[in-house]
């Protein structure tokens, strides 16, 4: 018996999401007190702003909290095929992070990259299988070519699985950001999203229950485990809302942080072409470094801009 039919019985839709976040909050923050033994410790990282702060602590409890999203998924949510091939993505997303975060040595970046490309390729061929090619932008709705709409949609998962993973470099910001955006886009598409928005807020529970540790000073970090799929279940929202370029506006602060950073070292790499030499990235290490802001300022500031980005988005979209 599917478990969501089984609550119907008792409560509201609105009641069963409520009592799914409040259980899956409860549920991952026992398991990130108590964590599994086999969760591996960070070694710093000496190439960032207060690298060196994380070596010692519980890296890649991301394994933890995705496992507890899907858990809650299955427990309260009237989960769907569609939504069952994009459970076992992200967790095949989440996989590959944790056995990076598990690695002696950090993965090479093109074999993650290519993992990356993978399951993304999956991701939207098993949405164009579900769903039409269609975008929305405001009351204009657009009828995309399926091979077109196949590449930026692509682009849109690898872009990003990798900004939300470069955001996760100061204690407390990707999970605030990500925060931000899932709920932005339950509030503005709720019915767009329908099963969606209600796995949003089961995603925010975890994260809050991950915050409670990983707010400054933290005793634990998402890793890649977390990061990318995150990034990932972000990405599969986006597309469901029916309007993927809203993310630029709803992720927007996350894209800007991690996603400079991205595009300043191709340039340089692939095409001898350097920019903003006297900035740091991701931007995050910029401000704190070269401008003096405190960690907590930045996941504030960070947040603040975030929120602001979302109303904009409400007030042109919603």
């Amino acid at each position: 018996m599917n478990m969501y039919v089984f609550w119907t019985q008792f409560l509201k839709p609105e009641q069963i999401v409520m009592l799914g976040a409040v259980v899956t909050f409860a549920f991952t923050f026992l398991l990130l007190k108590h964590p599994f033994p086999f969760l591996p410790s960070d070694h710093g990282r000496a190439f960032a702003v207060n690298g060196a702060l994380s070596k010692g602590k519980l890296r890649g409890v991301g394994f933890t909290f995705v496992l507890c999203f899907l858990a809650g998924s299955f427990l309260f949510l009237p989960v769907d095929r569609e939504y069952l091939i994009y459970a076992i993505l992200l967790f095949a997303m989440m996989m590959s992070g944790y056995l990076d975060d598990a690695s002696e040595k950090p993965w090479n970046e093109y074999l993650k990259g290519t993992i990356d490309l993978i399951i993304s390729v999956m991701a939207v061929i098993t949405f164009l299988n579900f769903n039409d090619a269609e975008v929305w932008i405001g009351p204009v709705e657009l009828m995309l070519p399926k091979a077109v709409y196949f590449v930026l949609a692509v682009i849109l998962f690898w872009g990003a699985v990798n900004v939300t993973n470069c955001s996760d470099g100061v204690d407390g910001l990707c999970a605030s950001l990500s925060s931000v955006t899932l709920l932005s886009f339950a509030v503005l598409y709720r019915e767009t999203l329908g099963l969606y928005a209600m796995g949003n807020f089961l995603f925010v529970a975890v994260l809050f229950a991950y915050l409670y540790f990983n707010s400054s000073p933290s005793s634990m970090l998402m890793g890649d485990a977390g990061s990318r799929a995150l990034g990932f279940y972000i990405a599969i929202v986006a597309l469901k809302s029916e309007n993927p370029f809203i993310y630029l506006l709803l992720a927007g602060v996350t894209i800007a942080d991690g996603g400079i950073g991205l595009v300043k070292l191709f340039l340089k790499r692939h095409m001898k072409i350097s920019i903003l030499k006297n900035t740091r990235t991701p931007l995050h290490d910029h401000v704190r470094r070269n401008i003096g802001w405190s960690d907590s300022q930045v996941v504030a500031r960070y947040v603040i801009l975030q929120a602001l980005l979302a109303v904009a988005a409400f007030c042109f979209f919603g």
